[in-house]
């Protein structure tokens, strides 16, 4: 049998895929832009974030920051969170306790040193972000969740925190929409009304 001219590695590493095989082929030139998560080897693949996603996120990230340094954590943007060399998410925004010591967890971060994850919701990856990566995270011990939700067209935005019971899920700490304000002590002192978070 006549061996393949090339490999297309997106096809042909389907249910293979490891942080290894990531480091070396993704992202595909032709899809640069495109963010990799993967579940038991296969990769997930969604497109970049809607640009009140990212606005959103970059105001958060500006929100949460002085709070979260004094209490000792990192506020990031994505990171490879990795439950094992098979398995791993990227959040929109992710709360370190403790940060990477060498070149290889910099680059795909131990779930075990992760205080909070934060999801941005979009219709790309509504199901994940509402049901499997949550309960990645509490099967791991991530010890708080967040998730935001934002419909620019109505200027509407709501956010909840949640934190964790057991390995089963989250219970709901802290919720609120535009004109209202989140607040809560933990993991870090959080308090600010979610419209800031619309562009």
């Amino acid at each position: 049998m006549a061996m393949p001219d090339r490999i297309d590695p997106l096809y042909d590493f389907d249910g293979l895929w490891t942080t290894t095989l990531a480091d070396r082929y993704l992202p595909p030139l032709d899809l640069p832009d495109a963010r990799f998560e993967c579940r038991d080897g296969r990769l997930v693949m969604t497109p970049a974030e809607a640009i009140s996603n990212s606005f959103g996120e970059a105001k958060l990230i500006r929100l949460l920051s002085p709070a979260a340094e004094a209490a000792g954590l990192y506020v990031c943007g994505p990171v490879n969170l990795t439950f094992d060399p098979r398995n791993w998410i990227q959040p929109d925004l992710t709360v370190l306790h403790t940060l990477p010591e060498t070149d290889l967890e910099d680059r795909w971060v131990p779930v075990r040193y992760c205080t909070m994850a934060v999801e941005f919701v979009s219709p790309a990856s509504r199901r994940q972000d509402f049901l499997e990566k949550p309960q990645r995270c509490a099967e791991a011990g991530v010890p708080y969740v967040m998730r935001v939700e934002i419909v620019r067209r109505l200027r509407s935005v709501s956010v909840e925190l949640y934190s964790r019971y057991d390995r089963s899920g989250y219970r709901l700490l802290a919720k609120a929409a535009a004109g209202e304000r989140l607040t809560a002590d933990l993991p870090f002192p959080i308090e600010f009304d979610p419209v800031d978070l619309l562009p």
